[in-house]
C-alpha cells in the first residue's frame, strides 16, 4: 500500500473562482488536502490543481483514479461547478438548455458515481452539490439555469438514498444572491449594481427582497458546505440547506 498525506482529501469541482475557490480555501483551512479541479487551464498551476471538464465522463473517470492514486483515499467531494445562461424559456437556444444541463446536472451525475464508487468500497464519505435556490423557485428570465440544479439538488438526495447502506451521506447546499461574478454578470460587471438589485427584489419578475438585506459570501456557502462535509453533520444526509438570507421564504 502507497503511504499518503495523512489529511483527508476533498475534491472541489469548480474550484478556479467564486464559491468553489472559497469551499477550496475552507477545507484547506481545516485539515483537508484538496484536489482543486475546474476547467481553467490555470488551476494546474495552483496546488494539487487538476484540469478537468465534468461534462467528460472519461476525463471525470481517469481524474478521480489519479486522485486516489496521487493523493489518497477521497474521503469528500463538493460539486460546485456550474454555469448560467440567462434567457426566457421561449428564447433559450437548444444549445443553452444542453449546456446548463451538461454542466450543472450531468456533471453532478459524473462526479458523484465516479467518486461514489470508491467511497462505497471503504463504507464512507460525504458529498456535497452546490445548486441554487432557484431549483425550488421559478425564476423568470433563467428557467433553464433552475430546472439543472433542481435536476442537481434530486439527483444527489437520490444518490444519498441509495449510497446511505454504505455510510456515504449526500446532502445539498442551495444558495441565494452570491458576491461572486456570476452575480456581477448580472448587472454587466457592476458590483454595487448587481448587489443592489439582488437585495432590493424585482417586483416585475416576482423576485422576493432578501430579508437579511445583504448577499451571501462565498465563505458563507463555503462554510455550510464544509459543516455538511464534517463529522459534525454525521447523522444528516438528503437534506437541501438554504442560503440565501431568507430570500426564499424557506
Amino acid at each position: 500500500m502507497p503511504e499518503y498525506d495523512s489529511r483527508p482529501v476533498a475534491v472541489v469541482t469548480g474550484a478556479q473562482s467564486g464559491v468553489g475557490a472559497a469551499v477550496t480555501e475552507t477545507l484547506r483551512a481545516r485539515g483537508y488536502r484538496v484536489a482543486a479541479c475546474d476547467i481553467s487551464p490555470d488551476i494546474t498551476e495552483t496546488t494539487d490543481g487538476y484540469r478537468l471538464d465534468v461534462t467528460d465522463h472519461d476525463a471525470v473517470n481517469s481524474t478521480v483514479g489519479d486522485i486516489e492514486k496521487q493523493l489518497g483515499p477521497i474521503a469528500a467531494l463538493a460539486n460546485v461547478a456550474g454555469i448560467l445562461r440567462l434567457g426566457s424559456l421561449l428564447d433559450t437556444t437548444p444549445q443553452d438548455w444542453s449546456r446548463q444541463f451538461d454542466v450543472n446536472t450531468t456533471g453532478v451525475f459524473a462526479m458523484t458515481r465516479a467518486v461514489a464508487s470508491h467511497m462505497r468500497e471503504r463504507e464512507h464519505g460525504a458529498i456535497v452539490t452546490v445548486t441554487s435556490n432557484a431549483a425550488g423557485i421559478p425564476r423568470h428570465g433563467m428557467g433553464a439555469y433552475a430546472a439543472s440544479k433542481a435536476a442537481a439538488s434530486h439527483v444527489t438526495r437520490c444518490f444519498g438514498l441509495e449510497l446511505a447502506a454504505a455510510n456515504i451521506r449526500c446532502n445539498v447546499v442551495a444558495p441565494g444572491s452570491t458576491d461572486t461574478p456570476m452575480l456581477h454578470s448580472l448587472a454587466e460587471d457592476d458590483r454595487d449594481k448587481a448587489i443592489h438589485d439582488a437585495i432590493a427584489g424585482s417586483p416585475d419578475t416576482y423576485k422576493l427582497k432578501i430579508p437579511l438585506r445583504k448577499v451571501a459570501t462565498p465563505d458563507d456557502v463555503a462554510k455550510t458546505v464544509a459543516f455538511l462535509l464534517s463529522d459534525d453533520a454525521g447523522h444528516l444526509t438528503m437534506q437541501e440547506v438554504y442560503v440565501d438570507g431568507g430570500a426564499s421564504l424557506k
